[in-house]
């Protein structure tokens, strides 16, 4: 899709909230058609264990990663963030450490102590009653500094008071997934307590796409989240990956109160060196970006925009710019990200 484009079917439009016959298996079944109105449609697999580069070069939509590759994720703990207009977290505690720079580096081992990790947030937001978003984002392979844990670009459909949330998106993570490629990730929240990557509460469906699969970088690709069926459906590409079901929150989220799209670093600094989005400065007309947002069910998006970072001086200085910046580009695109701060 054009780096520029803004305006795709928001299918967004109202689907039927009726759910299809159950499967013999079990499994719920999801909504007829994708959250932009396409109805699903095969994807196109690179082979297991390709980079991100490879695929985009032969336009394949995604891959298995390789020796991990699973039917069933695997689940990674590790740090994450979260943003919102009530409540941020700025820093976490957390006994696991950043992976080695080179993958299957030897290092020296060392007792397993908390460290503290500072998260930097460049954010879209809107609160706003709605099943759920869908967006283009523009998949990147940003640099990950040593010491920092994950550079990523996601959307997030949030309970009104930030206390549940689900997620997708893709992440740059050595700890998570053994390299520094963007990967297709989910995640949720349970009354704010953190689970685990990919697979905690996660049920799978798709015999094609599986979180922690490796993506192409430099292309546009959908991604949407939906209530349906008792359950927060996971789309990407063209295809339904999986869902979390409402049990995980005992039936008491079961609306969407606040969306959010933003780009995320944690790291061991409050000046971070790694890139957030493709690198590149969000006034510049080549940053990452999040096309064509929409909330299904929802009002009319009208987002805002923010950066928020920790920082060791109580009252920092209001003038400096943020690490990394957002910036307006239309009423459904907007720009993020930056180099970082070295």
């Amino acid at each position: 899709m054009n780096a520029n484009a803004d305006e795709v079917p928001a299918a967004a439009a109202a689907q039927s909230s009726a759910p299809a016959a159950a499967a013999d298996d079990g499994l719920r079944q999801p909504p007829p058609l994708l959250p932009w109105g396409e109805k699903p449609s095969p994807v196109k697999k690179g082979a297991p264990g390709a980079t991100s580069n490879s695929l985009a070069a032969t336009g394949a939509d995604i891959a298995p990663a390789g020796a991990k590759a699973s039917t069933l994720p695997v689940p990674e703990f590790g740090p994450k963030g979260f943003t919102n207009k009530k409540r941020t977290l700025r820093h976490s505690r957390t006994t696991v450490a950043p992976a080695p720079p080179v993958v299957g580096a030897l290092r020296e081992a060392e007792p397993k102590k908390a460290k503290d990790v500072k998260y930097h947030y460049a954010s879209g937001w809107q609160y706003a009653e709605t099943d759920g978003t869908s967006a283009n984002v523009l998949i990147s392979k940003p640099y990950l500094a040593e010491g920092d844990y994950h550079t990523l670009a996601e959307m997030t459909v949030q309970s009104a008071d930030g206390m549940q949330k689900v997620e997708v998106g893709w992440v740059v993570s050595r700890n998570v997934n053994g390299d520094v490629d963007p990967h297709l990730f989910v995640y949720h929240w349970v009354d704010d307590k953190e689970t685990c990557w990919n697979s905690c509460g996660w049920t799978q469906i798709s015999k094609d796409v599986v979180p922690g699969d490796t993506l192409p970088t430099g292309v546009y690709k959908k991604f949407g989240i939906q209530q349906f069926d008792d359950a927060w459906w996971i789309a990407y590409d063209s295809v339904w990956i999986g869902y979390f079901d409402n049990k995980l929150w005992k039936d008491r989220y079961t609306k969407g109160g606040l969306v959010q799209w933003f780009g995320e670093v944690a790291s061991s600094k409050y000046e971070p060196c790694t890139d957030m989005g493709n690198g590149t400065l969000a006034g510049k007309d080549t940053a990452n970006r999040f096309n064509s947002l929409s909330l299904i069910n929802g009002p009319k998006v009208a987002y805002t925009l923010e950066s928020k970072s920790p920082h060791p001086d109580p009252d920092p200085d209001p003038k400096k710019p943020p690490v990394y910046p957002t910036d307006f580009y239309s009423d459904r695109t907007f720009k993020f990200g930056g180099p970082g701060d070295c």
